[in-house]
């Protein structure tokens, strides 16, 4: 659906999801994502996840898997929609590891604000990382983000507490970086 030079953000299909679920219980990727204890998620779950939205039906839906090189490594989400502020919540996560620290998460995060900004009339996205995620937070600073705030000692990760990072870019300052219509 959104076409980069290198990643294809594209509806999730049920053959992703084995892919998905070793993802999912990949312990150094969930530990990466941060946020909620990592917990194991068998196949079954995911696929009745997925059975229960394709029946639910609707266009809202701005969840994406992520593809390059033909094959799925991960996937991407708006969520948190703000009709009254215009405001959305983003989250990524690259699964295969072969595709980490290669530039795929950020053009990846790229095609996402675009299709946020130009085509969801978005003021501002938004997200949260933990602040122990020093790579993270360098993909969504060279992707126009800024940190805006930090709960200090708020998340449980790996045997400590984390820092968690909020950061946001707003729809003026990604149109100031991305002047030609798209």
């Amino acid at each position: 659906m959104l076409q980069g030079k290198r990643v294809l953000l594209r509806a999730l299909q049920r053959d992703d999801l084995e892919s998905l679920c070793r993802f999912n219980n990949d312990l150094e990727i969930e530990l990466a994502g941060g946020g909620d204890p990592p917990m194991p998620q068998p196949l079954e779950f995911l696929q009745a996840e997925f059975a229960a939205q394709a029946s639910s039906g609707g266009r809202d839906n701005a969840r994406f898997a992520i593809e390059a090189d033909g094959k799925f490594i991960g996937q991407c989400a708006l969520f948190n929609f703000d009709s009254t502020a215009r405001t959305c919540e983003l989250g990524i996560t690259i699964g295969d590891k072969d595709y980490w620290g290669k530039g795929y998460g950020g053009e990846a995060i790229q095609l996402l604000l675009d299709y946020a900004f130009r085509l969801r009339n978005q003021r501002k996205v938004f997200l949260c990382v933990n602040g122990n995620n020093a790579r993270a937070q360098r993909a969504y600073l060279a992707c126009g983000f800024v940190e805006e705030g930090r709960l200090r000692q708020q998340v449980w990760s790996n045997g400590a507490y984390d820092d968690l990072v909020y950061m946001g870019i707003l729809s003026d300052e990604w149109e100031k970086s991305h002047p030609e219509p798209r």
